[in-house]
């Protein structure tokens, strides 16, 4: 049976990867700073599906965290199948009068954190000449977003540094995936500080779950990259590369700005 890692799995996307892996078999290591949601959510798959899930309590901004993550899988003796890089969190206003220390932990998580951890279990994947990673970027990934960024801007060195990876590992039978899902129906806005009237004017959300169908369905195509989102969305953030980039952010701080 295999095994997947997933971080940030107490909640959203995390936790949806974890409810869907579970259904599927595959025994699972989840990681979130949250020990009480996690025991719950190993105790749940556990019971439900008998499958085999272990717990890591560990804040990834620490130093040395994906170290210690990898020596806990280590003596565990585990064997992982599957990173899912998903721990990440943003933060919404004008960067320069924001909680600065706030902004720098962001590229901790988002960039940093992802960054260790794949090259940790990365190489033993192409040892075997199996495994897969997913890493999760947003369709912020796609251009700047004014009052959004130093998240935009992590969620642009995910989705470059992963199309990048699945290049380079292809060839080793390691496939790379990066998910860049649009507005989804789970606590972002709310933890980012969202203004209320900007947060409702979002484009129609997509479910967890279905993001996690999606992205999942990609891995096993060999996919490079996938757009979880209706439509709209997904062709808009394409389209956003073809227009003047003057013109483009002038649009976006208009839409942002509160």
């Amino acid at each position: 049976m295999p095994t997947a890692l997933i971080t940030g799995a107490s909640s959203g996307i995390g936790k949806a990867f974890a409810d869907e892996l579970a259904a599927r078999q595959t025994n699972l290591v989840l990681l979130a700073r949250s020990e009480e949601k996690l025991n719950q959510l190993a105790k749940q798959l556990q019971d439900q599906y008998k499958i085999k899930v272990d717990v890591i309590v560990k804040d990834l901004t620490e130093a040395n965290a994906a170290a210690a993550v990898f020596d806990v899988i280590k003596t565990k003796g585990l064997t992982i199948d599957l990173l899912i890089n998903n721990a990440g969190f943003g933060e919404y206003g004008d960067f320069a009068e924001g909680d600065g220390e706030k902004q720098v932990k962001i590229v901790q998580l988002n960039i940093l954190a992802l960054v260790d951890l794949t090259h940790k279990f990365l190489p033993l994947m192409r040892q075997r000449g199996a495994g897969g990673i997913i890493n999760v970027s947003s369709i912020t990934g796609f251009q700047p977003i004014p009052y959004l960024s130093v998240y935009a801007a992590s969620k642009a060195f995910i989705l470059s540094f992963s199309e990048a990876l699945w290049a380079e590992n292809f060839p080793y039978g390691v496939r790379v995936l990066v998910t860049c899902p649009g507005p989804i129906e789970t606590n972002f806005f709310a933890e980012a500080n969202f203004p209320t009237a900007l947060a409702r004017s979002t484009d129609k959300m997509y479910s967890a779950k279905k993001v996690v169908c999606e992205t999942l369905q990609a891995l096993e195509n060999g996919l490079p990259t996938v757009i979880t989102s209706d439509i709209t969305t997904s062709l808009r953030s394409k389209l956003s590369r073809l227009i003047p980039r003057k013109i483009l952010l002038s649009m976006l701080a208009k839409h942002f700005k509160t």
